[in-house]
């Protein structure tokens, strides 16, 4: 690329990051649209509008012919709906609470440094031909613990491959591309999924009252990513991004370290993974007799106190060794931290809260209005006028949604928006909420790394200016396109073989609805 080629394309991006700049914060956001469904409700209801299709009757319970009208929220009882649901939607709002419980365990393993020292220790410990994977890959796993890859693993990325002698700006990239490219993706269940799980329940009963989306159920298709991406990460990296860069040197301040935990930090890693264990084997036992208490009716797990479970579960499992880990290394001496390090993790989940609090406001008063079954019902018939249905109606929703997210890239916030209108419209045309947001989590996590919008995409630009002032917005965008757009081509033609292939994403889920 020449100098004006890079000048064009960071004035490019320069512009676009004013005009993103000039949007407005996520929560006015939802306030605009609550007030666009205030007073599309009432036109719809002048105006009379309805629609029949063949649904679940949520009293018999029997699929039937039903008959939907939308109802306005500016008559006096819809008035008065408003005023009186507010506490009611966002206390009953489904992502609320499994998150601030999954954060409770997460957030003392993560401020007690036992995950920082973990993937410390993981990607420095790895053989130089396998730096690059092992990168990607404890990127892709950190996104469990919200945004400590971003603060810890990226720069942690670049100083190991300085370490190995090789460009920083290539280990920061892969570093990246497993913490944000593969965001969706993970081994375990992430705080993520119960988010997204709840807002597409949400979304799910505007046609079915019962219907419920576990955070599990995404989790084979994501296990199996992580693996795509960490082979994509490594290919991207070592045969496009590194060669490009070509040969380092060092300036002031960047010179090569050395980055390895301490004795006590490796006792304490020891002691932790051996908690770990102990805990596994006694939630196995809890688990896996024939007779055991968290077995459902008739030995089932499908539909058992475990799965309703798996949120108390994944707390215990970060909580356990973050205790222990702490307790070794002095980060926790009393149970006074313990609840000082819960209350810090919370105290981060604050803009989550007041985002979910309008969020979850304008989710309920467009599930009262019935716009949500209208717009699913009346988008559904145009797609099948054109015939657009099965596979590509999800390949044309994850480029739409890959284009939406350079310019919203709160995939929470933005989910939250489409959900309502994507999901039903899509259990119209035979595809489960469960596939619908599969298809999301693709074309939500593709293009993290190329939007300058991104929360933490001026941290990124910060870091790679350790290792050449002159690197900013543009530099980390050429590192990063390739990146994106291989991921994206990719994991979207693994999730169309995926879904022709008929595999269940999660355990006990339908492709259909």
């Amino acid at each position: 690329m020449t100098k004006k080629q890079k000048f064009n394309t960071v004035k490019l991006l320069d512009k676009i990051e004013v005009i993103g700049n000039k949007l407005p914060h996520p929560v006015t956001i939802f306030v605009l649209f609550t007030l666009a469904v205030i007073i599309l409700s009432h036109i719809l209801y002048i105006m009379g509008v309805s629609v029949s299709f063949r649904g679940v009757n949520n009293e018999t319970m029997e699929t039937e012919m039903l008959t939907v009208e939308a109802i306005s929220l500016l008559t006096s009882e819809g008035i008065a709906h408003i005023f009186s649901s507010v506490v009611n939607n966002f206390t009953s709002f489904v992502a609320l609470g499994p998150v601030l419980v999954a954060m409770l365990g997460v957030g003392v393993a993560e401020k007690s440094g036992y995950i920082s020292a973990i993937m410390t220790n993981t990607v420095s410990k790895a053989p130089k031909k396998w730096v690059t994977p092992i990168v990607v890959l404890m990127g892709v796993l950190s996104n469990v613990a919200a945004s400590v890859g971003y603060v810890v693993l990226i720069p942690l990325g670049a100083i190991i491959f300085l370490g190995f002698k090789r460009h920083p700006l290539a280990g920061l990239s892969a570093a990246f591309a497993g913490v944000s490219g593969g965001y969706s993706a993970n081994l375990i269940i992430g705080t993520n999924d119960p988010i997204l799980a709840g807002i597409t329940t949400e979304a799910a009963r505007i046609l079915n009252v019962d219907y419920v989306v576990h955070p599990t159920d995404n989790w084979f298709f994501m296990f199996a990513s992580t693996f795509l991406i960490v082979v994509i990460g490594t290919l991207i990296t070592d045969k496009l991004v590194e060669p490009k860069l070509g040969q380092y040197f060092p300036t002031d301040g960047a010179s090569a370290k050395q980055t390895s935990i301490t004795p006590l930090e490796k006792k304490g890693l020891r002691w932790a993974n051996i908690s770990i264990l102990l805990t596994m084997i006694a939630l196995a036992l809890l688990v896996i007799p024939e007779n055991a208490p968290l077995r459902g009716e008739g030995g089932s797990l499908a539909s058992s106190p475990f799965m309703s479970s798996i949120i108390f579960i994944m707390m215990l499992i970060f909580l356990v060794p973050g205790i222990v880990y702490g307790m070794i290394t002095k980060t926790v001496r009393s149970d006074k931290d313990v609840a000082n390090l819960m209350a810090s993790s919370l105290e981060t989940m604050a803009g989550f809260i007041v985002l979910i609090f309008f969020a979850a406001q304008f989710v309920a008063l467009f599930n009262y209005t019935n716009l949500g079954t209208i717009i699913a019902v009346k988008g559904a018939g145009v797609l099948e006028a054109i015939h657009l249905d099965g596979v590509f109606l999800l390949v044309a929703f994850i480029v739409i949604t890959t284009f939406i997210n350079i310019f919203i890239a709160a995939d929470t916030a933005k989910w939250a928006i489409m959900a309502p209108i994507f999901v039903p419209m899509f259990m119209q045309m035979g595809i489960s909420p469960e596939v619908t947001q599969v298809a999301y989590r693709v074309g939500d996590a593709s293009t993290n790394i190329i939007s300058p919008l991104m929360p933490f995409f001026p941290l990124v630009v910060a870091f790679a200016q350790r290792y050449g002032k002159e690197n900013g917005v543009g530099t980390v965008v050429s590192l990063m396109l390739p990146h994106a757009i291989a991921i994206l081509v990719i994991w979207t033609i693994f999730f169309i073989i995926w879904f022709l292939l008929g595999i269940p994403v999660g355990p006990d889920t339908s492709l259909t609805y």
